[in-house]
Order: C-alpha cells, then sequence, then structure tokens
C-alpha cells in the first residue's frame, strides 16, 4: 500500500539531506524519497545508507530516486524513475519482487505507458510550474483529463509546486495523493496539515499491494 503524502528530500549536500529527513519522519511522514542528484558519486552509498538509518527507526517507508542499484543494495523499499532514467521493465530485473517501482508521466500517452511496463504508482507533473520552467503545467483540467482517460486502478500521484491550499481540487479530479518537496522544506510543521487534508494515515493508505 502507498502512502498519500510522499515528501521529497532534493537537498544540496548529504548533511541537509539528514537533517531534513530526520524533521519529516518526526513530523510524522510515512514515506521518504531519496533525491540525490546535487551529491557527487562517490558519497551517493553511504548518504543512502545514513537515511535508511534514519527512516529505520521511524518506520518509514525509503524510495531511492534513479539509483535502482543503490536501491537493490541497501534493500529500499523502492524506487522512482525520472522519465530519463532506465526502464521500469529493466528496473524490474534488478529489484526484489517486494520493491515497488513509481515513475513519472507528464501526458497521457506517458501514463499509459507505464501501465503497460507495470509500475507500482505514477506521479503526474507538474501540477504547477515556475517560471524559468520548460515543461507545460497540468494544472486541475489537466489532471481531470488524463485520471479520466488512464480509468487506472494504478494510483495517480500529482507533483509539482503543489501547496496545501490545491489539495482539495486536486483530490476532485481523481489524482489520490501527492508528492511534495519545497513547502515541506520550508516548513516540516504542514507534514500534520497535509495528512489531514488527504484523510491520510497508515489505516488508510491507497489499497494497492506491491
Amino acid at each position: 500500500m502507498i502512502p498519500k503524502l510522499h515528501y521529497i528530500s532534493n537537498a544540496k549536500t548529504p548533511q541537509l539531506h539528514l537533517d531534513n529527513i530526520q524533521k519529516a519522519c518526526s513530523a510524522g511522514i510515512e514515506l521518504v524519497q531519496l533525491d540525490m542528484k546535487h551529491i557527487k558519486k562517490p558519497a551517493l552509498l553511504q548518504l543512502a545508507k545514513d537515511v535508511q538509518a534514519i527512516t529505520s527507526h521511524f518506520q518509514t517507508r525509503l524510495i531511492i530516486t534513479s539509483h535502482y542499484k543503490i536501491a537493490e543494495t541497501i534493500k529500499a523499499d523502492g524506487v522512482f524513475l525520472e522519465k530519463t532514467d532506465a526502464s521500469p521493465t529493466l528496473v524490474r530485473e534488478h529489484l526484489f519482487p517486494w520493491q515497488s517501482i513509481g515513475a513519472s508521466a507528464h501526458t497521457l500517452q506517458d501514463g499509459e505507458n507505464l501501465i503497460k511496463k507495470e509500475v507500482d504508482y505514477i506521479a503526474l507533473g507538474p501540477f504547477q510550474t515556475a517560471k524559468e520552467d520548460k515543461t507545460n503545467a497540468l494544472g486541475i483540467n489537466g489532471y481531470t483529463a488524463i485520471a479520466e482517460a488512464l480509468l487506472t486502478e494504478t494510483p495517480l500521484l500529482g507533483f509539482g509546486n503543489i501547496t496545501t491550499n490545491d489539495v482539495k481540487n486536486i483530490l476532485d479530479t481523481g489524482i489520490s495523493g501527492i508528492i511534495v518537496s519545497q513547502e515541506i522544506n520550508a516548513d516540516f510543521n504542514l507534514i500534520k496539515t497535509y495528512h489531514q487534508l488527504l484523510n491520510a494515515s497508515s489505516t488508510q493508505e491507497m489499497r494497492h499491494s506491491f
């Protein structure tokens, strides 16, 4: 089963990752997605192990972005694949059967392709974009159109500059959870607010078995 709220840690130093993840776990987050794109290669494995020590203590799930071999090595709960990463089909061959695979989609076609590749959940976005982003924002209309067209039991999660003010409207589109980074980094106490808005707890997760 997949929690409705995912927190992405994408800090620029290993220590900041550890500090942020400690705060997120202390505030009750149920799933941490570790994005190490700013970290130099020699430090990746040790950082993943150090993060896992924190998440294991709190019984929080740990998802590794992109680095599926590290996820396999440390036996993380799963992997999240960006559009430029390896195919979920290939990655599945490297993981344990119980490890999950999530992947990002921007279009209906992306979503359809990921469903065929049997991913465990799809991150749909971006919901909103910053001025410098070249990708078009999907917004409420895009979410509604794609969710209705996919008609899938695979959980769809929204991402991309989402705030607490957006949650109710997003849930009305058929999206069942959200992935947040910036707003939580600014105030880890918002995790509790997000859980209330999502009606999310460990007993009310999206019913989808890995």
